[in-house]
């Protein structure tokens, strides 16, 4: 499983009841993330890459982009500019 990276319209925002899930903030940094579970999470603010442990994979996520992490999957956190992002596990 891999991540995805999509872009929603406000009307499909409003539709899941996005905003109103909890919101994280990072400040720049780099760390190892272990996903337990699923997330989904819509990026508000900032500019991060996530490199897959398993395979290397690079993915660049910005402001505007809504992204689900798969469950099991192990990473490394750039986070470039500061974040923020709504986000819920399932």
């Amino acid at each position: 499983m891999s991540v995805t990276i999509e872009k929603l319209s406000d009307i499909e925002i409003q539709k899941r009841g996005i905003r109103q899930w909890p919101v994280w903030e990072k400040e720049i940094s780099t760390f190892p993330w272990f996903y337990d579970s699923q997330e989904q999470c819509l990026f508000l603010d900032g500019e991060v890459v996530v490199t897959d442990s398993e395979n290397g994979k690079k993915y660049h996520i910005r402001r505007g982009d809504f992204v689900t992490f798969p469950a099991e999957m192990s990473c490394t956190w750039e986070v470039r500019q500061p974040i923020k992002k709504h986000y819920r596990f399932e």
